[in-house]
Parts: C-alpha cells; structure tokens; sequence
C-alpha cells in the first residue's frame, strides 16, 4: 500500500498571545509544500470551508486522506523572548474532542528558538490532526517558521 503525504510549510510570522493556552498553528493554502491526497484544503471534509487562512484556525487542519500509522513530524521556529518555557503538541480534533499527545515544555536557548519532534500515532479521515504552541513570556511573541507533515502508512486489517 502507497503511503499518503501531506507536507506544510508557513514562512509568515504568527503572533502567539501571551495568555498560557495553546494555539493552533495555521498554514495556507497557496504555498502547498507537498499535499496530493487533499489533506489540508479551504473547503473541508465536515462541511465546512476556511475564507482566510490567516484568521481561521481551520488552517491548520490536516485532515488524513485513510486510517493507518501516523507519522508526524513538525518543525517550529520562535523569535527571540523572554520565555522561561516554550510548549507545543500535537493534536487530534483540536476544534473539537481535543486529544493532544506529544507535548514538550521546553526551556528556551540563547537567541532564536528552534525545535523538531516526531511522533506516531494511529489516524483516521474522520479525526483532524494540527500543530498547536504556547509560552510562557509576558507579552505576545511569533512562530517565525512552522511545518507540519503526515505521512500515513495504510493498516490492512488481518486476515481470519
């Protein structure tokens, strides 16, 4: 079985209120970096259809395209800040019945703030996944540069 990709990029800086919850990382859809199995469009497998990624935190759904293994990899840069930790997770159905796993708390390095993390999990096409972050600084600050990518390895249920 062919493996599904989903592959998404924002080189946009996204402010991130300074307010201790987390927030969906969005991505738009103009820039694709790799998406052939519709996994992440403006018009939505529920119905429902996102008019300005910037604003909608629909944007930054990936909506897997078969049920299998998840492979989800992310990759998030921080401007510098005043931080004493940096939080980010993944999640499955964050608008919705949030289920998050892979958090990190992380405490901040000299000068910008880069981080990679990988994790699988079981997906479903009924079940969104997205990226979200927090911080812990006293004042908003922005995501520089963000992906997400999901690479599905299709299950066959065994034979009896």
């Amino acid at each position: 079985m062919t493996a599904r990709i989903c592959s998404l990029k924002v080189d946009t800086p996204q402010t991130i209120p300074a307010d201790g919850d987390y927030h969906v990382v969005r991505f738009p859809y103009t820039t694709e970096s790799y998406d052939p199995w519709g996994m992440h469009q403006p018009a939505q497998p529920d119905g429902r259809a996102v008019t300005s990624w910037s604003k909608d935190d629909r944007s930054g759904l990936i909506w897997p395209a078969v049920a299998g293994w998840g492979v989800l990899t992310s990759l998030i840069y921080w401007e510098a800040g005043n931080y004493s930790e940096l939080r980010d997770r993944f999640v499955r159905d964050p608008l919705g019945e949030y289920d998050s796993t892979a958090t990190d708390h992380r405490p901040p390095s000299p000068g910008i703030q880069c981080f990679t993390k990988h994790h699988e999990l079981f997906v479903r096409p009924d079940v969104p996944l997205a990226l979200l972050v927090a911080h812990d600084a006293t004042s908003s600050r922005r995501v520089t540069l963000a992906e997400l990518k999901l690479a599905i390895h299709p299950v066959e249920e065994p034979a009896a």
